[in-house]
């Protein structure tokens, strides 16, 4: 994995996704003094590339040929990832999971250019707990996911990696919360 393209990424979620303040809400329910909003830099076009590079290179490192996860969470980082994969030759897939299956359409919960049986990892932007990650992980898998990691850009260190432990998932992550509040403090 590239540093400098690490440092980079985490110069932009510490000046673009990082807020401090009193009584805010997170996605598990806790409350929490801040919030990292990584969709603040995945959609510009430096975080998208910087992410995309960085989450395809834990992806090769540890052989894994598709990513996906819960939406909206996954979606920028998981387009980000196809477009580098893409760009470098490697054939990685991406898909998404629905909180609930669509009335209409082909009324799928797994979303995309998802293959069975092959190696996969779920993605998140930021994981707390795992909750969403692990409601999309069993959604996955009952479609015939072969789901072996879970990856986040951000984690914040609250209880995800014993859950995704549990549920027999390699974890890999970019940063911990703490990296991006001290970037942004030194700034």
């Amino acid at each position: 994995m590239s540093q400098d393209l690490r440092n980079q990424l985490l110069e932009l979620l510490a000046r673009e996704s990082f807020f401090e303040r009193d009584g805010l809400t997170l996605a598990s329910g806790r409350s929490s003094n801040y919030y990292i909003d990584c969709k603040r830099s995945l959609y510009l076009p430096e975080g998208a590339h910087l992410a995309g590079e960085l989450i395809l290179d834990l992806m090769l490192a540890n052989d894994i040929e598709q990513l996906g996860g819960m939406a909206a969470g996954a979606l920028p980082v998981t387009d980000a990832v196809i477009n580098a994969a893409w760009l470098r030759g490697q054939k990685i897939t991406g898909f998404f999971v629905r909180k609930e299956i669509k009335p209409h359409g082909l009324q799928q919960q797994v979303e995309g250019a998802f293959r069975k049986g092959v190696r996969s990892a779920m993605i998140d932007d930021t994981i707390t707990t795992g909750g969403s990650t692990l409601q999309a992980l069993e959604a996955a898998r009952a479609a015939g996911g072969n789901i072996v990691a879970a990856l986040a850009i951000v984690d914040r260190g609250e209880g995800a990696r014993d859950a995704f432990k549990k549920a027999g998932l390699d974890y890999h992550y970019l940063f911990e919360a703490e990296e991006v509040r001290a970037a942004r403090k030194s700034a």
